[in-house]
C-alpha cells in the first residue's frame, strides 16, 4: 500500500499530465476558431463540458494542505550480550538482607471489575527483609507514628496485624494467619457474590490480607540465576510516554526498546515453563528496569517495576539500584509502591534472628485462620457434593 506522501505525489503528476493534454486540444481548438476575437463567448459554449470538468479537478486538486501527524520519537539504545545481563541480575542477587525506611503506598484493586479503586494515604514503613524468603514491614501514619498495618513472613507462615482498616472500623481490626503457598482465591470468589453491605465492611480487610509478606522479597530482593534454567533472549520496543518532558512536547512520545530475557524451566514432560521474565532498558545503558513472575499456568503473579537507580548505604558497595519499586499482584488485586526515604541509611548485610520475622498478637486482635476456612470451606463444599 502506497504511502499519503507517495499518493499525493503520484496523483498530482497524472492531474498536471492531463491538464497539458487537456491544453493542448483547448489550443488546437482556439485556433480553429476565425471568429475568436469577435465570437469567444460563443467559442466557450463549443468547449466540450469534458474538458472543463478536468480543468476544474485539476485547479481544486491544488488546494491540499499538510497536515503534521507525530509519531513516538525513536530513542537510541544500547547492545548487550545475553551474559551481561545475566550478570546485571546476579549484580541485584547480591543483597541478602536489609533494613531500611521507606514511604509506602497502597492501591486496592480488589473491586476493579465494578470499576472502583482505592488509593490509601501514603504511610511511614520500616521494613527488614533477609534470603531466602524472610521479611518484617510495619507502615503507620506518618507524623502521628500510629499503626496501621504489621506482618511478617519466616518463608512458611505469614502474619498480618491490621490495625488501621480505613472505613471498616473496628470490626475489621485482623490478625490474619496462613500458609505461604496456599491458595486462597476460594475467599475472594465468596466475597464477590456477598451484597452490596458486606462488600463494603470487608473491603479492607480483604484488601489487606489479600498482601502477603512474601510476596515483596521477590521484587526487593531478587533471586540469582539459576544454572538449571535455560534463558532466552529477545528484543521489544513499546510507545511510552517520558514524563520529564512537557505534555505538549513532541518528545512526551517515545519508542524504547527492552531487551527481554526469559527463564525457562524445563517440566518433566519435557515442555518448557516460562518462570520469571527480566525487561532491560535498553536506552543510554543497561537497566533492569521490570520483572514478571509466572505461575503454574504461565499467568503473571507479580508484575515489579523498578524505578530510577541510586546508590543504597553508606558502604559504596551497593551503587546504581532501585530507588523506587512497585509490585502490583493482578490475581489478589492491589498494588504496592515504596520508596526509600534515606538511601544513604540503608542498611544491607547484617543478619538478623528468626524470632525478628515472627509476629506476635499482642494486641489480642481477632485471629483470622485461614487454613482453618480453607479447610472448612473444601469440607462444606464436599458435603454438598456428596448430597
Amino acid at each position: 500500500m502506497l504511502s499519503k506522501p507517495r499518493f499525493w505525489l503520484i496523483g498530482s503528476k497524472v492531474l498536471l499530465s492531463c491538464f497539458c493534454i487537456v491544453m493542448i486540444i483547448v489550443s488546437k481548438f482556439y485556433r480553429q476558431q476565425t471568429w475568436y476575437k469577435r465570437h469567444h463567448r460563443q467559442m466557450f459554449k463549443k468547449v466540450p463540458p469534458i474538458f472543463l470538468l478536468a480543468i476544474l479537478i485539476f485547479l481544486t486538486s491544488c488546494n491540499i494542505t499538510k497536515v503534521k501527524d507525530s509519531t513516538p520519537a525513536l530513542l537510541k539504545v544500547e547492545n548487550a550480550p545475553k551474559e551481561q545481563l545475566l550478570s546485571e541480575i546476579n549484580r541485584f542477587a547480591k543483597v541478602n538482607s536489609m533494613r531500611a525506611k521507606m514511604d509506602f503506598k497502597f492501591e486496592d484493586n480488589s473491586f476493579s471489575r465494578y470499576g472502583n479503586k482505592e488509593v490509601y494515604p501514603a504511610g511511614d514503613s520500616e521494613i527488614v527483609i533477609q534470603r531466602p524468603a524472610n521479611i518484617y514491614l510495619k507502615v503507620e501514619v506518618p507524623v502521628v507514628k500510629v499503626d496501621i498495618v504489621q506482618m511478617t513472613s519466616d518463608g512458611e507462615k505469614f502474619r498480618v496485624a491490621v490495625f488501621q482498616p480505613g472505613s471498616c472500623g473496628e470490626k475489621c481490626k485482623k490478625f490474619v494467619i496462613g500458609t505461604n503457598n496456599a491458595d486462597y482465591s476460594k475467599f475472594q470468589k465468596s466475597l464477590n457474590t456477598m451484597e452490596a453491605a458486606d462488600k463494603n465492611q470487608l473491603k479492607d480487610i480483604n484488601a489487606f490480607s489479600n498482601v502477603r509478606p512474601q510476596h515483596l522479597t521477590d521484587a526487593i530482593l531478587v533471586r540469582p540465576i539459576d544454572t538449571t534454567h535455560s534463558y532466552l533472549q529477545s528484543t521489544i520496543f513499546q510507545v511510552e510516554e517520558d514524563e520529564t518532558q512537557k505534555k505538549n512536547s513532541p518528545l512526551r512520545k517515545v519508542m524504547r526498546g527492552y531487551y527481554l530475557l526469559d527463564e525457562l524451566k524445563k517440566e518433566d514432560n519435557g515442555d518448557l515453563k516460562v518462570v520469571r521474565r527480566f525487561w532491560f532498558d535498553r536506552v543510554g545503558g543497561i537497566r533492569l528496569a521490570r520483572q514478571q513472575l509466572f505461575d503454574a499456568k504461565g499467568e503473571i503473579e507479580s508484575d515489579i517495576i523498578y524505578g530510577k537507580e541510586g546508590n543504597l548505604g553508606a558502604t559504596g558497595e551497593y551503587n546504581n539500584l532501585p530507588l523506587r519499586i512497585q509490585v502490583t499482584r493482578p490475581k489478589d488485586g492491589y498494588t504496592i509502591s515504596l520508596t526509600y526515604q534515606s538511601p544513604a541509611s540503608v542498611t544491607i548485610g547484617k543478619t538478623y534472628p528468626a524470632t525478628a520475622f515472627v509476629l506476635k498478637n499482642e494486641r489480642n486482635l481477632e485471629e483470622v485462620d485461614l487454613d482453618k476456612k480453607l479447610q472448612e470451606s473444601n469440607g462444606s463444599q464436599s458435603a454438598i457434593s456428596n448430597q
